[in-house]
């Protein structure tokens, strides 16, 4: 690759990398994490990157912020195949594969407008009953829920 094909995106010394996102879905890992850029950390996001693997892909770097492995799991529904690389000075330290919870607490809603969790201050809990098949349910209300209904 010729350097005007490199992409140019500074190293982090600290922080975490979140590599290998859908392309187009950088925006709903974003919001998953409650990272808004408020917080003060450099926040680099490249959409739609050349992937040799998928063709596009979508990346995040978080300066000084290092993601626990309850906060990458959140992102089962919305990156299954992201992996999250924590970086201390400037070296790779951890490299994690997102593996689906058993449950989802507050962070998609439940498209059922008549759930409970639509109407009261209840955060909604969506069940993952099979992991292989991604077979999920409101708690509350029992709705049988896709991948696709709880993304887009």
């Amino acid at each position: 690759m010729s350097d005007s094909n490199q992409l140019l995106v500074r190293r982090i010394r600290n922080g975490t990398v979140i590599d290998h996102i859908q392309y187009g879905r950088a925006m709903f890992v974003l919001r998953a994490l409650n990272i808004t850029g408020k917080e003060g950390n450099v926040v680099t996001v490249a959409l739609n990157v050349p992937s040799s693997k998928h063709k596009k892909k979508d990346i995040i770097k978080v300066e000084n912020r290092f993601l626990e492995k309850d906060e990458t799991n959140k992102l089962a529904l919305i990156a299954p195949h992201a992996t999250i690389n924590i970086i201390r000075e400037y070296r790779l330290v951890e490299k994690r594969k997102i593996v689906l919870p058993d449950s989802i607490v507050g962070i998609f809603g439940c498209p059922n407008l008549n759930c409970v969790t639509n109407s009261e201050d209840i955060k909604s809990t969506i069940d993952v009953i099979d992991k292989t098949k991604i077979v999920m349910k409101c708690r509350y209300c029992g709705r049988a829920l896709t991948v696709n209904e709880l993304v887009s």
